[in-house]
């Protein structure tokens, strides 16, 4: 039997399913999706791999290697995952491997050790006499026998420092004095617990314990609640009898009872929560419910997009859809696209599914995720919500993914591979024939484009659910704030709104999405700003800890007291949470400032405590930077300002307008979602912007209209899709003569007859936005052009021809199809 094996050692430029040799011993065992050890390479070097698929027969004539160990009990990914990660490879230009790891937990993730040791039966004297005069391989002798006879890869380098140790590795390996054996340990084992349960009828071990009652009272009173409760673990049974183990040991012995292992979840715990009903749908929702429940039921594949205003009740018609769903016998899928708001929804769904609900994101520990996952993959949990990646999630008979606030950039990971969510919802729904909802009060261009064009159902939700109107909002100009002496990042006008607000005993909500004191900090003598020694950015100051750092590479280092080239002094320039929250301090005297970024959120101040205090203490104003725009519901939150409604809008970027549109559209939406009303303050400095104007009247079909025929003049998605090909490396120009070489070979290609009216347009090279992250320099190359087959074909090869070309040493090349930066 021969084994196709994708392989975690296979770049890009030779990845391919590698065939191996299946011992006899594990015909009966191995299964495509489970992970192996296998050889490769020259030097036979221990790597990990997932089987694809086995074929009963191999290459005539063809020696193959191997599988030397398998590491799972049971198929970790089920045939459509495996297409999944095929098609992903052809999609992101990534590896397999990579592809198939990113659909895993972590907790699952094997780490794999190289250990050298001496081989049986070879003593010191003919080890040395083997290694003859080689130094190097007297070396490894002197290693191996000092550390009792083995000592893993790392250590060995290490020992030799700047030298090589592989060729006398090498020798001692021909010559049978040492092998290599490779280990695998996983990153999160199974949690179990002692379960304690009655081995004979319960009258009958009552009567014995009885006979003992005075000699041994814990062991009757450990019995008398097990005959209560049929079972229980030791744990708590230790707990509410006062006995010990070697009490319950005592019972085990003389067979009164049975103590076993047995598996248990970690979980989040959900406190607090009711059962609540079905939810009751108004006119128009019960009119978009009953069009997307006729789709879902319909049993082939189908995308939808609900269209609603901000507080028109969509979550209402995902919880109907979901109930349908599991009526039908099918499993459900709810994406978000921030952590933040994981809670909230978690709750919510709690107090409808109850136990049916799993839950996953990248703030759950390890084991949490890992023992989530294992519930979804058991049919345990029949829902689940969660971030990108939880589009994953191994769910059986997949009835329904949504997509909730489907715009939203943090559904495209940044890391390889480079998916985007949505993608893989469509690609999952056509393999399980289901609907595809994708909801918004601001859905990307694209997707209303591709609405508009009928590739996907609209439905629209015009109305707030409760009939209360939306907030009205008030433009503020920054430029008159500072003609009249007002030098602070809070206007007169948001200032007062604030007071009367706290005054009520109602809540406000501000938005600033720049973490951190000050922008940056600049010498008002001679202009000098400190900028990262490892980036092409300014440092920003934090005041929290008076230093200056990078949100790129994480360097950090103090605030000098003045200036390092001339001593002026240091003047800060621009705002941050911090400094706002400061100055919201001084403007409010004596009411709370609960402040929500990436600097105040940790394991034990996370969303889920921020958010629940917010509400829970009634504290006046909570300042956040985009993770406080979204998708919260509080009732009491009557009064939602942005601070600087600029600050996204003038970048280097075709989606400025839209994500700055968005953002401001939903923080806005924030406010009087209760019985008591609200309204919004928007500061600029540009107040007859389009785009401002626009999200102040939530004149989303006006915006769209502008946006649009922008785009279409640009040559920008939807009307073309941008390949960008990013060089990277330690030294510049290396870097701009790879990007050279990319373009002139694609222009050659781009001749062919194969590629003839095709209308592509080539830009670059090109710096990124930050053109040095981490001591590496950043060049691209876009190629706009429409999506197809063929151009990611040709994209494959010139990234395979890239990253095995010797002239590229050094550079690194990757390729992203609409990238987000």
């Amino acid at each position: 039997m021969v084994a196709k094996i994708a392989l975690k050692a296979a770049t890009y430029a030779i990845d391919k399913p590698y065939d191996y040799a299946v011992p006899a011993e594990l015909t009966v065992t191995l299964r495509p999706g489970m992970r192996v050890i296998v050889p490769f390479g020259a030097g036979n070097r221990r790597t990990e791999g997932i089987v694809l698929a086995l074929e009963a027969q191999g290459p005539a004539g063809v020696s193959l290697k191997p599988v030397l160990t398998v590491l799972d009990d049971s198929p970790v990914l089920d045939g459509e995952a495996i297409k999944l990660a095929l098609w992903m490879r052809e999609r992101w230009f990534c590896t397999v491997y990579d592809a198939a790891r990113a659909m895993l937990p972590a907790g699952l993730y094997y780490a794999l050790q190289d250990q050298w040791k001496v081989a049986e039966g070879v003593d010191r004297e003919a080890a040395f006499e083997a290694a003859g005069k080689s130094d190097h391989a007297r070396q490894v002798v002197e290693l191996l026998f000092a550390n009792g006879g083995c000592a893993d890869v790392t250590a060995i380098r290490e020992a030799f420092g700047t030298k090589d140790p592989n060729p006398a590795l090498k020798l001692l390996r021909d010559k049978g004095i040492i092998t290599l054996e490779t280990s695998a340990s996983r990153g999160v084992g199974d949690k179990t617990e002692q379960v304690a349960t009655l081995a004979m009828p319960a009258q009958e071990a009552l009567d014995q314990a009885a006979a003992r009652r005075r000699t041994a009272p814990l062991q009757y009173a450990v019995v008398e609640l097990l005959c209560v409760i049929g079972e229980a673990s030791t744990k708590e049974l230790c707990y509410f009898t006062g006995a010990s183990s070697s009490t319950l040991r005592a019972l085990a012995k003389s067979g009164v009872i049975t103590l076993e292992k047995r598996e248990v979840y970690r979980r989040v715990q959900v406190e607090g929560v009711e059962q609540l009903a079905e939810p009751v749908l108004n006119g128009e929702q019960q009119a978009a419910f009953d069009s997307l429940n006729a789709l879902a039921a319909g049993n082939k594949p189908a995308a939808a997009l609900l269209y609603g205003v901000t507080g028109s009740g969509k979550t209402q018609v995902y919880l109907k859809l979901i109930y349908e769903t599991l009526r039908r016998g099918r499993t459900a899928l709810v994406l978000v696209p921030e952590i933040s708001l994981t809670p909230q929804l978690m709750r919510l769904f709690s107090s409808h599914f109850g136990e049916q609900i799993a839950v996953l994101h990248s703030s759950l520990r390890a084991g949490e995720r890992y023992d989530e996952w294992k519930r979804i993959k058991a049919g345990e949990a029949r829902v689940v919500i969660g971030t990108r990646s939880a589009v994953f999630a191994p769910l059986k008979g997949l009835g329904l993914i949504v997509l909730d606030e489907e715009q939203e950039g943090t559904y495209q990971s940044e890391n390889v591979p480079k998916y985007h969510a949505r993608d893989v919802a469509k690609f999952r729904c056509v393999q399980h024939k289901a609907l595809l909802l994708l909801a918004s009060a601001t859905p990307s261009i694209e997707t209303m484009y591709q609405a508009r064009q009928g590739a996907y159902q609209l439905f629209t939700l015009k109305q707030r659910y409760n009939q209360r109107p939306l907030p009205p909002v008030e433009i503020v100009d920054m430029k008159g704030e500072l003609r009249s002496g007002n030098g602070t990042d809070l206007s007169g006008v948001l200032t007062r709104a604030l007071a009367d607000t706290a005054a009520r005993g109602e809540q406000a909500i501000l938005l600033l999405n720049r973490r951190g004191a000050s922008r940056m900090v600049s010498c008002g003598e001679c202009g000098e700003v400190p900028t990262c020694p490892r980036c092409s950015v300014h440092l920003t100051y934090h005041s929290a800890n008076g230093r200056l750092m990078c949100h790129y590479c994480g360097h950090s280092q103090p605030l000098p007291p003045a200036c390092p080239s001339c001593g002026g002094t240091l003047n800060f320039i621009g705002a941050g949470t911090q400094k706002v929250e400061e100055e919201l301090t001084e403007a409010l005297p004596g009411r709370e400032v609960l402040r929500m970024d990436a600097d105040s959120i940790s394991a034990t101040h996370s969303h889920e405590k921020l958010f629940s205090r917010f509400e829970r203490e009634n504290i006046p104003v909570l300042l956040g930077t985009q993770m406080v725009a979204k998708g919260l519901d509080f009732p009491n939150v009557t009064l939602v300002g942005v601070i600087n409604a600029d600050q996204s809008l003038y970048v280097d970027d075709y989606r400025a307008g839209e994500r700055t549109f968005s953002l401001l559209t939903q923080v806005v939406g924030r406010a009087g979602r209760g019985v008591r009303g609200g309204r919004a303050v928007i500061q600029t400095y540009t107040p007859d912007n389009d785009v401002i104007r626009c999200a102040a009247r939530q004149d989303y079909d006006g915006f769209y209209q502008q946006e649009i025929a922008l785009r279409r003049l640009r040559g920008c998605p939807p009307f073309r899709d941008l390949f960008v090909l990013t060089a990277s490396g330690k030294l510049e120009a290396a870097v701009l003569r790879t990007c050279m070489r990319l373009r002139r070979t694609l222009e050659g290609w781009l001749r062919l007859p194969a590629y003839e009216g095709l209308e592509v347009q080539l830009l670059g090279p090109a710096p990124a936005s930050i053109a040095k992250i981490n001591e590496r320099y950043r060049y691209r190359l876009t190629m706009a052009c429409a999506n197809t087959k063929p151009v990611r074909d040709m994209i494959a090869a010139l990234l395979r021809a890239a990253q095995t070309d010797k002239e590229n040493k050094g550079v690194s090349v990757t390729a992203d199809v609409n990238p987000l930066d």
